[in-house]
């Protein structure tokens, strides 16, 4: 009779041991919501504007691009010089959550102005990444934004020689 009893506590025993190991195996860890989104960060690098290096309209004007990549590329009678002036896509830095969806809003076409007379149209547009784009390094990292734009430019008379200047905006759109 000590022998059938032991037995079946031995049996429980072994019962019990299993079970549990089994269950073990099947707990995770679970979450009730994922955490509450950032607001997106979007900051200028002020180093790198739109900028369209020097050039030299024609009799019948042009247009002069320069695109995300901060390729510049000329149209009509608009001649690129090289005289060291720099050219350069603008840059802008963005922070937000991993997996966020961003839609770019820019205002286009923007007028630049010259001191002293003149202005020149520009349509802002062109961007790496390609909106919309999703965010995939962590918050504690940037995602660089790389905007281009095309300067119209019409025929030498009307555009006097100088510096034109002008601002465009870029809105983030959290999706």
């Amino acid at each position: 009779m000590k022998a059938e009893h032991l037995m079946r506590v031995f049996r429980k025993r072994i019962i019990f041991i299993i079970t549990a190991a089994v269950l073990c195996g099947f707990v995770t860890s679970v979450n009730a919501q994922p955490n509450p989104p950032r607001p997106i960060i979007l900051t200028a690098d002020n180093s790198f504007p739109l900028a369209f290096g020097a050039l030299t309209p024609g009799i019948g004007g042009g247009t002069v691009t320069i695109s995300p990549g901060g390729i510049r590329t000329s149209t009509g009678d608009v001649v690129l010089l090289n005289l060291g002036y720099s050219y350069s896509s603008a840059v802008f830095y963005i922070r937000a959550n991993p997996g966020n969806v961003i839609s770019l809003m820019i205002t286009s076409p923007v007028t630049l102005v010259r001191g002293g007379g003149g202005t020149l149209t520009l349509n802002v547009g062109g961007t790496l990444p390609v909106s919309p784009f999703v965010t995939t390094v962590p918050w504690q990292q940037q995602t660089t934004l790389l905007v281009g734009g095309t300067l119209t430019i019409g025929p030498v008379g009307m555009n006097p020689p100088g510096q034109y200047t002008g601002t465009f905006s870029v809105t983030c759109i959290q999706e």
